[in-house]
């Protein structure tokens, strides 16, 4: 009687991320113990097999075969010391039905290897040609649409999980923690928090991303990176010591740039490209998933704004200093409308600050349009308290935008520039519509008809496009109002300073143009919306139809 041959088998056991169950705590899933306990229930039924590995790819997709568990037991199939291999089924080895059969069918009979599937009741060992060519190749084509159709639900879920404003990320962005009572919601992380706020009030006061990220090295404050590292221990000052990854002006621009600190969340950036392949490509802003307000803000929406356009133009420090002028980033020749430079003049111990052109100075076309720097401190001081007069004049107008009174739909009726465009639109409309009888009657010709037609009915349009700007424009007073509030009470607080800081500048003003002749114009932030609320205060006290919310 011809011997039997040994086995030395190897236990590979695997579950996708997609099958694992809820997070429990557990090291193992129940899923991967059954599947041990069911194989080694197996081999101790046979006379001539032993164990020689368990192999466990636990939270491993069927659709890649690039796995650590599975690589380790093809190097020992490979170095001879596997001849076996047993899984539970046919799924557990790979949902993938190409790379799957030619296992099967080609790389484990090349090595000599037996290979069981124990619910799918195949054993390489006694199953004839029919059953290796035909029902295997089947059931791994039914194990790959299976693993296709779970990945376009997980997709799915994940989707609508986006839309709702849950997070569904691993990691937190720097700032951030999961709330511990619900995984899906972000909460502010006090430490990490109060740098995220460091970090912005130091870009408004003028510092480059460079010099932030000098700081914050210098200070001992480990970054995202190592600050991630540190998670679950206490955080001290003696951390500082340890640090590896520093701080680089690219991660400081990250954090100024993240929509997150105002309550945004930001999702689907990017997606696989399919279920089979790992590697994602990005998508375009219009298919990502943004929602506002899905978690609390750590920085207002305003000194956001202010800094995402102070980024947009080169604020760095002069030489030796630590961080830019005053003017940095606001300042523009009214001319080419290119940024003024700061130039310091010594001569015989005193000291004069000017600004000039900086076409000029690379010697362009423009002119010089230099300007002293206390000539300019002035100039503004006294061009912001005239503008701000215009708007603070009466306490109604904050009164106006804080509470909220009136109705949106009311305050758009009686809107007097709105009114202005529906009467030339309505005007147009007419013009258009007696077109027809026009030509029917011989007064202008078919050719003056279409031209015409078109003409008007465009004209229509521009002024539908400008009248919804206008409603748009009095919808945004209405939905920041607190922040209107707010920037009007650093409006007063302007018209009582003598002296000007950073702070206060870019806080109130948005470009400062200067010309040839000295002349200063100052771009207020929120002029608009500062004109309406103005415009909201004069209907409430000229229209009576403006009876707002009734009290009780």
């Amino acid at each position: 009687m011809e011997a039997k041959e040994y086995y030395y088998a190897a236990m590979y056991l695997r579950l996708s991320r997609e099958e694992k169950e809820p997070e429990s705590g557990r090291t193992e899933s129940n899923s991967i113990r059954s599947q041990r306990d069911m194989i080694r229930s197996y081999i101790r039924k046979q006379d001539n097999m032993e164990i020689y590995d368990i192999y466990v790819d636990d939270g491993f997709s069927g659709t890649d075969f690039d796995r650590p568990e599975f690589r380790r037991m093809m190097e020992d199939i490979e170095a001879g010391n596997v001849n076996c291999v047993i899984v539970k089924d046919l799924s557990r080895l790979g949902r993938d039905y190409i790379e799957a059969g030619r296992l099967i069918q080609k790389t484990f009979p090349a090595f000599s290897v037996r290979f069981i599937a124990l619910t799918d009741y195949f054993d390489s060992l006694t199953a004839d040609r029919n059953e290796t060519a035909l029902v295997v190749p089947v059931k791994n084509f039914v194990n790959d649409s299976y693993a296709r159709d779970i990945s376009n639900k997980v997709r799915s879920h994940q989707k609508v999980k986006r839309e709702k404003g849950d997070f569904i990320g691993a990691f937190t962005v720097f700032g951030y923690k999961k709330s511990g009572d619900n995984k899906n919601r972000l909460v502010p992380d006090e430490y990490a928090a109060s740098v995220v706020k460091k970090i912005f009030a130091w870009k408004i006061d003028g510092y480059s991303s460079l010099a932030i990220a000098g700081l914050l090295n210098g200070m001992g404050i480990p970054s995202p990176m190592e600050y991630k590292k540190m998670q679950g221990e206490r955080f001290q000052t003696g951390f500082a010591t340890r640090i590896k990854a520093k701080w680089s002006a690219v991660a400081v621009n990250r954090i100024l740039t993240n929509e997150s600190y105002i309550g945004t969340l930001v999702q689907g950036k990017e997606e696989k490209i399919n279920y089979k392949v790992k590697k994602s490509v990005k998508k375009p802003e219009r298919e990502w998933a943004k929602v506002q307000g899905a978690h609390e803000a750590v920085i207002a929406k305003e000194d956001f704004s202010i800094v995402q356009e102070l980024l947009k133009v080169d604020i760095r420090a002069g030489n030796g200093d630590k961080k830019a002028h005053m003017y940095a980033g606001l300042l523009f020749c009214g001319d080419c409308m290119e940024p003024m430079i700061r130039r310091v003049n010594r001569y015989k111990g005193k000291e004069t600050v000017s600004f000039i052109c900086s076409t000029k100075n690379r010697n362009g076309a423009c002119s010089r349009h230099t300007i002293a720097e206390k000539d300019l401190n002035y100039l503004i001081l006294i061009g912001l308290r005239q503008q701000i007069s215009l708007f603070l004049n009466k306490d109604r107008v904050k009164d106006g935008v804080e509470r909220m009174e009136i109705h949106f739909e009311e305050v758009a009726a009686f809107d007097k520039e709105i009114g202005k465009l529906r009467m030339e639109q309505d005007r147009y409309f007419s013009l258009r519509a007696g077109l027809y009888e026009d030509w029917k009657k011989g007064i202008i010709t078919e050719e003056d008809f279409k031209n015409f037609k078109e003409i008007y009915g465009k004209r229509y349009w521009e002024l539908q496009q400008d009248i919804e700007k206008q409603e748009k424009t009095i919808k945004k007073l209405f939905q920041s109002g607190v922040v209107a509030g707010r920037n009007l009470e650093r409006m007063k607080n302007a018209m009582q300073i003598t002296e000007l800081d950073r702070a206060t500048l870019v806080s109130l003003v948005k470009r400062v143009l200067v010309y040839e002749d000295k002349r200063v114009y100052l771009e207020l932030r929120h002029k608009e919306l500062f004109s309406k609320a103005l415009m909201m205060a004069e209907c409430i006290e000229t229209e009576p139809h403006f009876s707002g919310r009734e009290t009780i």
